[in-house]
């Protein structure tokens, strides 16, 4: 389940902000939706799998604290990221 370093490389080659950009809140917002997205897929074929639920809802809740935090710093950027990533917003 844990993004391999050749996928973490597309992310922050497709989010960066600047060239040498490997942790601004696009990075981390764009890493985490991967991340949800593959547990979320994991979580439907394994019902019972309690304790990655709990992990789903920890990402899920530092993603909409970063997602928050770019809203408050400029709302044409948010609007950008979240088209851009295929969530709600």
């Amino acid at each position: 389940m844990a993004l391999t370093q050749l996928r973490k490389q597309e992310i922050i080659s497709n989010y960066q902000v600047h060239e040498t950009d490997t942790g601004s809140a696009d990075v981390q917002v764009a890493m985490l939706t991967e991340r949800i997205n593959r547990l979320s897929e994991h979580l439907q074929a394994n019902k019972k799998d309690h304790s990655s639920r709990r992990g789903l809802l920890k990402l899920i809740g530092q993603r909409k604290r970063l997602l928050a935090y770019i809203s408050q710093e400029s709302r044409e950027k948010y609007q950008a990221l979240i088209t851009r990533l295929g969530i709600r917003g």
